[in-house]
């Protein structure tokens, strides 16, 4: 019990469960959704006939969007579910990877087994340099 009463041993101890905390932090948040890398999902996408899937604003997705992606806006993709196949790979992309992230979870509870998130979203894209369609 000396263990416990000792100031420096219980920082020591907060620390520890602090640090433990904010490691697991960005999975809570992902909401049970695996993410892929840019490499990854290209991968997917040429492999396995993978869909990109790109739930931001159409007016966002005509600015700039992946090559052959399907934009469908978050707030209708309970309407069109249905569309979405269930045998091939979905790669869901957002501007940042965290709305995306939520929705490939969502897309996984729903059946959707093969619902994955792009890491770090249309950014981490832009950044690996891949190209990028604009649609007027």
């Amino acid at each position: 019990m000396d263990f416990f009463s000792d100031q420096n041993n219980l920082i020591f101890i907060f620390v520890a469960i602090a640090s433990g905390v904010m490691l697991m932090l960005p999975n809570l948040l992902k909401g049970g959704a695996k993410t892929v890398s840019v490499q990854q999902a290209v991968q997917l996408a040429n492999q396995q006939q993978g869909l990109f899937l790109d739930i931001r604003s159409s007016e966002s997705f005509k600015t700039g969007s992946i090559p052959q992606a399907r934009n469908l806006p978050a707030a209708d993709l309970q309407a069109k579910l249905g569309s979405l196949p269930k045998d091939k790979p979905i790669i869901v992309v957002c501007d940042r990877g965290r709305d995306s992230a939520r929705v490939a979870g969502n897309l996984r509870k729903q059946g959707y087994d093969q619902a994955v998130c792009l890491d770090g979203g249309l950014n981490s894209w832009v950044q690996g340099g891949m190209p990028l369609s604009r649609k007027h």
